[in-house]
């Protein structure tokens, strides 16, 4: 990563030691367990706690929804009238877009490196239990939409905090949570987002073409990723959509074919490896802070990943055509199956079989990815960058309308253009800043949202458990029309 000087030296000392310490203080309210060298920040425990209140309260949704919910991203129970601004797909693609992103190579990897094969576990039950986390938000996303001035949906926490909980008889605590959400978010989208994003994107292609690996090369790199990310934004919700659409499909079907190739030459690895995955989830060698700083390590990435009880899919997912807002949510609980279950798991276990995540010449992040690949394929990282610049680019034009949304809630419909101003900035300054600094950042901000989300999500609960028990019981009568 190259080193700023200068004004961008003083800028990146700024934003590391003010700006990313006093958040981490407000935000993660560290507090010690067990040992004395054992922390365990908050915001994990609630969005554990949550997932399993979820998960029971809806009956197993994440099981019992899941084959409904692959029939509506078909599109068979949805009209050509039905109100919105995209498809069930597009939807899906375009929140897909903001959680299939850097966190399932990079974060994946800093996971590993820092809580061992084990975080690996943590993650997948994590994902599970957070399809129902997913579905529960984008419900309500739905269920307390609106059309704004200017006649685009708009939808999400910012809406259903303030309202939803008006509706309960909270109204005080709604009028805090959603502004306090909203600017939760906006940070999320500037950066775990955004910058993030550009950062390890500029990372790995650093390590493959050696003239960029300095602070013009990263002025550069962070200057044409503004540029195309501006281009798509410029066209709102309905070409985020498109876009996403198509890449999403695409660098998804890529990265994993490579991957299930490596697990192929490495067929005999596979069961060792797993056994590895599960042993370590559960060793007791480290003593009680060694399993629970696994543990965290899992849900840690695992949220930042699929981004479940954060909210930020719900804003998504409000802009889809329909008339049923516990279908979207169907639709929704797809995203951490795909996100972590699938596309998590493959990085880990490749990163495992390879012996990439022992290797002390491999390291961090993507760069430990990176490795593990090019055991197989030298070319890989390579095309790895190509991935990258995809999962980068795909996650900061979703975020960017999530940051958009509740901007404009803050602010008004006339302050768009300044925001995505300010956004582009981001992605600029994310391919110069240091990789720690952009990582805490992200990681305190887009969690940080998971407090008011959560709490907005578990006093509706009983509304959206109303919901779904009427929707399942039209489906099962066959009340809903087949688009066949």
């Amino acid at each position: 990563m190259a080193e700023g000087s200068g004004f961008l030296g003083r800028l990146e000392d700024f934003f590391t030691r003010w700006v990313v310490e006093s958040l981490d203080a407000v935000i993660f309210f560290d507090a010690a367990f067990w040992t004395d060298d054992l922390k365990l920040p908050l915001v994990v425990v609630w969005l554990i706690i949550a997932a399993l209140y979820f998960t029971l309260r809806f009956r197993f949704v994440n099981f019992r929804g899941f084959r409904h919910a692959v029939d509506c991203v078909r599109g068979r129970y949805t009209g050509p009238d039905e109100p919105g601004e995209i498809s069930h797909f597009q939807a899906l693609s375009a929140a897909l877009s903001a959680t299939v992103g850097l966190g399932n190579i990079a974060g994946v990897a800093f996971a590993v490196g820092i809580g061992g094969p084990g975080a690996v576990f943590w993650m997948v039950l994590a994902g599970f239990l957070g399809m129902s986390t997913k579905f529960a938000e984008c419900t309500l996303g739905q269920k307390y939409k609106i059309i704004r001035s200017d006649g685009h949906v708009s939808g999400g926490p910012m809406h259903y905090l303030k309202d939803g909980l008006a509706e309960v008889g909270w109204p005080r605590l709604g009028s805090v949570l959603a502004p306090l959400f909203a600017v939760m978010c906006i940070g999320g989208s500037l950066g775990g987002g955004n910058m993030y994003q550009a950062n390890q994107a500029y990372a790995q292609a650093a390590s493959v073409l050696p003239i960029l690996d300095n602070t013009a090369g990263s002025i550069l790199f962070g200057g044409v990723m503004a540029l195309l990310v501006g281009l798509v934004i410029v066209g709102g919700i309905k070409r985020i959509g498109e876009v996403a659409s198509t890449i999403v499909p695409l660098m998804c079907t890529v990265y994993i074919l490579c991957g299930f190739a490596i697990l192929l030459t490495h067929a005999e690895q596979i069961p060792t490896g797993l056994g590895t995955i599960i042993g370590e989830a559960f060793s007791m060698q480290a003593g009680i802070g060694g399993l629970v700083g696994v543990l965290i390590q899992g849900f840690r990435r695992a949220a930042f990943s699929n981004e479940a009880g954060c909210g930020s899919a719900a804003i998504a997912h409000a802009a889809a055509r329909t008339h049923e807002p516990v279908r979207e949510g169907m639709v929704s609980l797809l995203e951490p199956f795909v996100d972590t279950i699938i596309v998590c798991t493959m990085t880990g276990l490749v990163i495992v079989v390879t012996g990439a995540w022992s290797d002390p010449n491999a390291g961090k992040g993507i760069e430990m990815t990176s490795t593990a690949f090019a055991t197989v394929f030298p070319w890989f990282p390579v095309v790895l960058s190509i991935t990258a610049a995809l999962f980068a680019f795909s996650t900061m034009i979703s975020w960017s309308y999530y940051g958009e949304q509740c901007w404009v809630r803050l602010f008004g419909v006339r302050s768009i253009l300044g925001f995505k101003v300010v956004f582009l900035i981001c992605t600029w300054l994310g391919a110069i800043f240091a990789a720690e600094a952009v990582v805490n950042f992200g990681d305190m901000m887009i969690l940080g949202m998971a407090f008011p989300n959560l709490i907005g999500v578990m006093l509706l609960s009983g509304k959206v458990k109303a919901d779904l028990d009427t929707y399942m019981r039209k489906l099962n009568a066959g009340e809903f029309r087949r688009m066949d």
